[in-house]
């Protein structure tokens, strides 16, 4: 995926300022609400890290920030924008190393599987992906490895549609695995470029989607075995702190590589994508912040922590 010409750019920009507002007026409301025009003390630093732990930023993360924070203002007095500045340098710092796009290897064709809980925004990342690869004039295939959702097999084959993106889909209820093998003997056939696999996701019973997951990337070594190339987690970000545990169940699952952290713009809990930095130190590939193509794009650790911060 690529940024465009600057004035996509700045529409990007606007965009993402716009679709972290709730999580960047939750801090920045939390971070005036305790300012009197009063020095950096010990029992200001205490309440500041209070404030960022409630906005999901996270133990480890808060306590980063407002360490940022003493070491430069400790004992002078600070006004909130020289907080939110020192903050958003912090979270910046923090997520430069994770800030990663999917690189698309020499291997035709480069295999990545997408996992994650239902309703995290799996089928239609996968859309996107495809529309941005597409644009850029590779050529892509998608597997409809949900087989026991048939309203996500339907919205993949719109995705093909809209994309023009070939889309290999089976019976309802037909076997994932055996689908995943079809698609790839079959991109390799064709020599396509980007391989997108959907997965299920029912987290209900986590034995049945160790297995599942578990055959379909066995299968998929059979024909390649360096597949899949990349394995992509698709996390919701109005879960908050779920998405933790989520992180969790996937990389025990399966090897994930690389984060897609969604609907942004649906919450007050963008924090919690510098907290999952902080702790599993994933690439984060790309963020949604709203339902169009043009809303998923390459993940940015600058103009993402000055958004969050309320920093224009």
């Amino acid at each position: 995926m690529n940024d465009g010409t600057n004035g996509e750019k700045r529409g990007w920009l606007n965009r993402l300022r716009s679709g972290l507002s709730r999580s960047s007026s939750k801090i920045g409301e939390s971070i005036t609400g305790l300012f009197t025009k009063r020095k950096l003390d010990k029992a200001l630093l205490d309440e500041l890290e209070e404030a960022l732990i409630t906005a999901d930023l996270g133990p480890a993360t808060a306590a980063k920030l407002t360490a940022a924070l003493s070491k430069e203002r400790f004992g002078k007095d600070v006004t909130p924008e020289e907080t939110r500045g020192i903050f958003a340098s912090e979270v910046s710092r923090i997520l430069g190393p994770v800030a990663r796009p999917l690189q698309i290897t020499a291997a035709r064709p480069h295999v990545v599987l997408v996992v994650g809980v239902n309703g995290s925004g799996k089928t239609t990342t996968i859309g996107k992906l495809a529309q941005a690869y597409r644009t850029q004039g590779l050529k892509v295939m998608l597997a409809a490895g949900d087989t026991f959702r048939a309203a996500a097999v339907e919205q993949l084959k719109i995705w093909g549609e809209r994309t023009g993106a070939a889309v290999v889909a089976g019976e309802a209820g037909a076997d994932a695995a055996g689908l995943a093998y079809d698609a790839l003997a079959r991109a390799k056939a064709e020599a396509i470029d980007l391989l997108l696999i959907d997965t299920a996701g029912r987290l209900q019973n986590k034995t049945n989607l160790m297995a599942e997951l578990s055959k379909i990337i066995k299968v998929l070594k059979k024909l390649e075995p360096a597949a899949p190339h990349d394995t992509l987690l698709v996390l919701d970000a109005t879960t908050g702190q779920n998405a933790h545990s989520q992180v969790e169940i996937f990389k025990e699952i399966c090897a994930v590589t690389g984060l897609v952290v969604t609907k942004l713009d649906g919450s007050a809990k963008g924090g919690v994508l510098v907290a999952l930095a902080e702790r599993f130190g994933l690439p984060v590939v790309a963020i949604g912040v709203g339902e169009t193509a043009d809303d998923l794009r390459p993940f940015e650790a600058e103009s993402f922590a000055r958004s969050l911060m309320g920093i224009a």
